[in-house]
């Protein structure tokens, strides 16, 4: 039996997963004050703490419990979870097209010369991998 994965988080638990991947395994805490200290608005303690017991549930993070203040972490990579969002973006938004989610994204803002040469060596290390 294949298994299932875990539901696409929301905007809100993604905020969080951002923070658990960049800070690694943190406390409640933790979360809260790095969350305080990069959005417009702050969110309250308990809304964070009922987010992660919810995300806990969805198995889009993991909880343990062996200490008496409980340490979260990301259950789900970022790069699979990008790829998962863009994957249904792209379906839904797009009709699939790749060459249209990136023709829109470019045109949202300019790129850089970096991230046009980047772009570029994607380009031509995908090309490669086709022949």
């Amino acid at each position: 039996m294949t298994p299932v994965p875990p539901p696409q988080p929301t905007r809100a638990e993604l905020a969080i997963l951002r923070v658990l991947w960049k800070l690694g395994p943190c406390t409640v805490r933790q979360v809260h004050e790095s969350l305080r200290d990069t959005q417009d608005k702050d969110t309250g303690y308990t809304t964070v703490l009922k987010l992660l017991q919810n995300m806990t549930e969805k198995g889009i993070v993991q909880r343990d419990e062996s200490e008496r203040t409980h340490v979260y972490e990301a259950a789900i990579s970022e790069k699979r979870t990008q790829r998962d969002l863009l994957r249904d973006l792209m379906d839904r938004a797009f009709g699939g097209s790749a060459t249209s989610v990136v023709a829109q994204a470019l045109s949202m803002k300019r790129a850089s010369a970096e991230e046009l040469a980047e772009i570029r060596k994607l380009l031509d290390e995908h090309e490669k991998r086709g022949k």
